[in-house]
């Protein structure tokens, strides 16, 4: 039996769940290696071997003599050119949306987990400090707006079809609940969301390694955030 060429060893984050998306979409098979962060699988010396960092996704190409990528941005980018997916071949297309894939990359990703760190980990385990959850959640808020204003007259991010750029993004925005950051106003932001909500595939990555409803505002959200907390007293 052929084994697939990729190896993903990732966790239900919004980072984790971005090659999941991608893999899932594009129909590519892949093994999945579920890291558990209570046992910090991502500082074992194996793992680390494989992503200095220490934290997740990473990919394991063997079909290019077991090659390591590690950084969610830099996995998006190497599978599309590997499977010539979610990228265009026009110059300036291809250089929007490496623009918004650094955009998520640079901007949206930090600003909304520092603000899920400070509200979901931090303040109740006592550490309460408010000018960094304003901080955050208003720097969020101003990047998501930025998002809608990008999304105003088109279905995707660039061109006329989903791109890494929008793999990249859509766990993080979606995952507003998450960060406390409010999408009201923003009727283009939640279109697009709800365009990537009816996609089964994306669904289905979402699901995995394991389900997180939470992050999205969906199930007992009070005792997800309750347990969360506890892993890191």
């Amino acid at each position: 039996m052929t084994r697939p060429e990729i190896i993903l060893y990732s966790a239900n984050t919004m980072n984790g769940w971005k090659p999941l998306i991608f893999l899932h979409e594009a129909k590519i098979d892949y093994e999945l290696v579920p890291i558990d962060f209570g046992k910090k699988e991502q500082k074992a010396q194996e793992y680390l071997r494989l992503n200095p960092n220490g934290r997740i996704p990473t990919i394991v190409d063997r079909s290019a003599e077991d090659f390591a990528v590690f950084e969610s941005g830099a996995i998006l980018w190497y599978l599309a050119e590997k499977y010539d997916r979610f990228l265009s071949h026009d110059p300036k297309e291809r250089s929007e949306t490496l623009q918004w894939l650094m955009f998520q990359m640079g901007g949206i990703g930090p600003m909304m987990g520092q603000a899920m760190y400070f509200q979901r980990i931090a303040k109740p385990n006592g550490d309460v400090v408010p000018y960094a959850i304003d901080r955050y959640v208003t720097e969020s808020r101003r990047l998501l707006e930025v998002l809608d204003t990008r999304l105003a007259g088109r279905n995707w991010l660039v061109g006329e079809a989903m791109s890494i750029a929008d793999i990249a993004t859509y766990p993080w925005a979606r995952s507003h609940f998450w960060a406390t950051v409010s999408v009201d106003g923003l009727p283009h932001l939640q279109a697009w969301f709800d365009r990537l909500d009816a996609m089964p595939r994306v669904q289905e990555a979402l699901q995995l390694p394991e389900p997180r409803p939470s992050v999205f505002g969906k199930g007992d959200t009070k005792v997800a955030a309750a347990e969360n907390a506890a892993r890191f007293r």
